[in-house]
């Protein structure tokens, strides 16, 4: 009887242990194909040539060819690219994903922020300073549209999605690009003065100043607080004291360190088109050295990274600190933006 018992029940645990056996076959499947597409969609794009980026944002290659000689077409055009290269490179835009893999990606999403907060930036300073000739004159259309459109919330999944938002000011800046590069159309300008380049290098400062500050906090500090140096009368809030202490948190450690990555990648294509629109300028206060060594500067902070991940070892220690090589290159940028606007105000 034990026998024939046997006989009936081996089937089943036979079957039993085959559908476990596949079951977690197909776990290890989908884990292997969501990781493949992590790997796939966290490649950053690469760095295009100013001249094709205008190319590429006009209807024709005789647009483009008219447009390349107009002032302002490299600068326009490169914030198109910027958009773009969010909206359409590997993944598409992921800063709002919830579904997986991408919503247990951070490190590219904190790279769209980095580019995004440069996009935002340039759009503000060509709306209210490059685009007029002075503080009475009128604002151009387009730009009204495109600004607050990319300020819309960058995690935004719901109507309306932060794609569309997006997209509007696409197609604001496009029509602000064809308008510019109609020589019969005077509503579009693009003012490329040394006050105008030195207003968005102020922009620029400040954005480097902040996240060096970050970037160099990883390993945390106690820094001694310099908010009133300068000033004998100047005087703070309650709370302020001597000292402060600056950390990033741990596991906030490689988000600043992609944003920085995706700041520097879009200021890099940002400064070759502004060397392009303010070539009469930086020539001028003889700043043109100047002015290529902050892409210089920034093009080192686009080296492969060697690594699986974001290492925070000490200073001097037998592990690198990604995160203080970083500030290096980012700081020394920002060094150099400082030294430029001098120059622009001065020279």
């Amino acid at each position: 009887m034990n026998r024939i018992r046997q006989w009936l029940t081996a089937p089943a645990l036979w079957l039993l242990a085959g559908r476990r056996g596949w079951l977690s076959l197909s776990v290890l499947l989908l884990l292997l194909l969501l990781s493949v597409v992590m790997f796939w969609a966290s490649r950053e794009p690469p760095a295009q040539r100013i001249g094709s980026i205008v190319q590429q944002q006009l209807l024709n290659n005789s647009q483009a060819a008219t447009a390349a000689e107009v002032t302002g077409a490299a600068t326009t055009s490169t914030l198109l690219y910027l958009i773009d290269s969010l909206l359409h490179k590997r993944g598409g835009y992921l800063s709002n994903d919830l579904l997986p893999p991408f919503v247990f990606m951070d490190n590219m999403p904190n790279w769209e922020y980095g580019v995004l907060l440069q996009a935002r930036d340039l759009v503000r300073v060509l709306r209210n300073d490059i685009s007029r000739s002075q503080t009475q004159s009128s604002e151009n259309s387009h730009l009204a549209v495109a600004d607050p459109a990319l300020h819309f919330d960058h995690a935004s999944w719901w109507l309306p999605s932060t794609e569309s938002q997006y997209r509007k000011a696409h197609h604001a800046l496009q029509a602000y690009l064809l308008q510019l590069s109609d020589r019969d159309d005077s509503q579009a300008q693009f003012f490329a003065r040394a006050d105008n380049l030195e207003e968005y290098l102020g922009q620029v400062e400040k954005r480097l100043g902040n996240i060096s500050q970050q970037l160099s906090a990883s390993i945390g500090q106690r820094r001694l607080n310099t908010d009133l140096s300068g000033d004998a009368s100047a005087v703070s809030g309650p709370g302020a004291s001597a000292e402060v202490a600056v950390k990033t948190p741990w596991l906030q450690i490689d988000d600043v360190f992609f944003q920085a990555r995706g700041t520097a990648w879009a200021l890099i294509h940002i400064m070759r088109a502004m060397e392009l629109d303010f070539a009469q300028v930086l020539n001028d206060k003889n700043a043109m050295v100047g002015f290529r060594q902050i892409i210089r500067e920034l093009e080192a902070t686009q080296q492969p990274i060697h690594s699986l991940m974001i290492l925070n070892g000490a200073p001097f220690g037998m592990f690198p600190n990604h995160s203080l090589a970083m500030a290096n290159y980012i700081a020394r940028a920002n060094a150099a933006v400082i030294d430029l606007r001098q120059l622009l105000d001065q020279g």
